[in-house]
């Protein structure tokens, strides 16, 4: 016998929002030592994500990482819009992210593509940037 939700769905339901309380990393010495929260959180959470290739690890969920690797080989045309497209959609999983906008795009060398772009959270403005290879 399959039990009745009839009702559950009518009862007023409280939304909390999950702390952004995490780990500091701290990139110059490849440590994780003490806590952050807020924008610095939140930065670290989009810096993550953006080095962090979807589908390659099992501990992320699918819904993580950015994906990269199938842009190798592909013309500049198609590599710039679709990492535009890439960053947001993987950033915008992230509940404290609001939006993606202001990208630039550099090539320093055949073959390299530099991305920087602003995310706009909750807790205000981050600017970020990523490589790529393709």
């Amino acid at each position: 016998m399959i039990p009745s939700t009839a009702g559950f769905l009518d009862r007023d339901f409280e939304i909390e929002e999950q702390p952004s309380l995490t780990y500091k990393m701290q990139m110059d010495g490849n440590l994780v030592c003490g806590y952050t929260d807020g924008l610095e959180a939140v930065r670290q959470a989009i810096y993550k994500i953006i080095m962090t290739e979807r589908y390659q690890y099992i501990m992320y969920s699918w819904n993580y990482g950015i994906e990269l690797l199938d842009l190798f080989g592909e013309p500049v045309t198609y590599v710039c819009p679709e990492l535009k497209r890439r960053i947001s959609e993987a950033l915008l999983w992230d509940d404290r992210i609001r939006s993606v906008d202001g990208f630039e795009f550099d090539f320093p060398q055949k073959g390299i593509v530099h991305v920087a772009f602003t995310a706009h959270t909750i807790f205000g403005d981050v600017q970020a940037e990523r490589e790529v290879n393709f």
